[in-house]
């Protein structure tokens, strides 16, 4: 193969994705847990996605932009895992918001990685239109599950708000440990036992607003 064959399979290479966008995170997602989020390059991105190391430039400017984007993905699929587990839930509110619950645990022990760079990193701009976005959609679906249970809107009721932040924190909280490997006897427990108590420990931790 001459030179100028070469280079044009090069640069038409990115193309037969079909979408590169969507490539780049995938191998975005891949390279972080593989190099975590000190070692992550757009070369190491590149390289996974088999494209021209101008190409993750071009679509995200810089490393940081890169994870920007790889975080507004993350809070889509982190939402998503939400749903999951409220469609198969009673319809009542408490349940609904367990089940909630259940899923941001089931997201982040899928994808710790993921959820380590949505919510303890410093490195994607929170404040950019994608990722600011995809956050406010959790939070919102957040409020609206605790006002299915409260009665009353956290946007215009404080102690609403703080119930919020307590539901917030209890499903962070378990999740968070549960990724560190610190809750081990929960981990010892096989799924189905590990769901049942996770959701005790959810509906207990919420009891109180009934």
């Amino acid at each position: 193969m001459t030179r100028s064959r070469r280079d044009s399979v090069s640069r038409a290479q990115p193309y037969h994705h079909g979408n590169l966008r969507a490539a780049l995170l995938e191998a975005a997602e891949v390279e972080l847990e593989a190099a975590g989020i000190e070692g992550f390059s757009l070369r190491g991105v590149a390289k996974r996605a088999g494209v021209s190391h101008a190409a993750p430039a071009h679509h995200f400017g810089d490393a940081n932009g890169l994870l920007t984007g790889l975080a507004a993905e993350g809070y889509r699929r982190f939402v998503a895992a939400q749903e999951a587990r409220q469609k198969s839930a009673p319809s009542d509110g408490m349940s609904q918001l367990v089940a909630a619950g259940l899923g941001y645990i089931d997201f982040a022990l899928a994808h710790p990685a993921l959820f380590r760079l949505m919510f303890s990193s410093g490195r994607p701009d929170h404040e950019a239109p994608e990722l600011s976005a995809a956050g406010a959609e959790a939070f919102e679906r957040l409020m609206d599950a605790v006002e299915r249970v409260r009665g009353v809107d956290p946007h215009k009721n404080k102690e609403a708000m703080l119930s919020v932040m307590a539901a917030w924190a209890i499903a962070h909280g378990l999740a968070d440990l549960l990724v560190a490997g610190r809750m081990k006897f929960l981990l010892t427990l096989r799924k189905a036992e590990r769901e049942a108590a996770l959701a005790q420990l959810l509906r207990q931790s919420l009891a109180h607003w009934n």
